[in-house]
């Protein structure tokens, strides 16, 4: 198949998935992750209309934007350590993977104007091998956040567990909504929190069922090189 038949198929997916909840299609926003993928089929991509793209690797980051920052809405989903932060850092609109204070000041010391979109990343599942903070420090850690004025969060974050069942990762999704609810409600003027990133190629329409407002596809969308 290729990108465009793939993007087709999600598209319908997703409005599916949408009706059955009451939601307007339109509220979900498709990433696609280049992570696997050459400049070519980049290109390809965004040659179909998809303007935000996403990476996880800082030299592909780099390799990929330097090509097509002027045609794409670029977002960083992967961990980002924070030496490599300033390699980001004005050229990418979307940090999806602040989980500790340090990078929040290097990105309020690097950025040149206005401010990052960011989600904090949450380890919803309690997994060792997934980054994030932990639930219960979620609060505290958005408040501490309020002392850095270029830091916007936009949201919240999850990974799942890879399931052979997307059914089984819903409690998952389910409870970053309710903590992106509870961030909500506070109406702090740093976080509106009003975004959730959640959903990948083999989990997304649970994560739409469940409020998801971006999700990151690669190799259901783009393929695998």
């Amino acid at each position: 198949m290729t990108i465009k038949q793939r993007l087709e198929l999600i598209q319908a997916e997703i409005k599916h998935a949408c009706n059955k909840v009451d939601r307007d299609a339109s509220e979900v926003k498709i990433i696609a992750v280049t992570k696997y993928v050459s400049s070519e089929t980049t290109k390809a991509t965004l040659d179909c209309g998809l303007i935000h793209i996403g990476e996880n690797r800082v030299e592909g980051a780099i390799e990929k934007w330097e090509a097509f920052n002027e045609r794409g809405i670029w977002h960083f989903i992967g961990s980002l350590q924070t030496r490599k932060a300033k390699k980001i850092i004005n050229k990418y609109e979307y940090l999806h993977s602040l989980d500790r204070l340090s990078l929040a000041e290097e990105v309020d010391k690097r950025l040149e104007q206005g401010v990052m979109k960011c989600f904090v990343q949450v380890n919803v599942s309690g997994e060792e091998s997934k980054a994030g903070v932990d639930p219960e420090d979620l609060l505290p850690f958005i408040n501490e956040l309020a002392q850095y004025k270029k830091i916007q969060v936009i949201g919240l974050m999850t990974m799942a567990p890879f399931y052979e069942d997307p059914e089984m990762t819903r409690p998952v999704f389910r409870k970053l909504r309710e903590l992106r609810t509870e961030i909500q409600d506070l109406k702090l003027e740093h976080a509106p929190c009003t975004e959730l990133s959640m959903g990948m190629s083999n989990d997304y329409i649970v994560a739409v069922e469940e409020g998801a407002t971006f999700i990151r596809l690669g190799s259901a969308l783009v393929g695998r090189e």
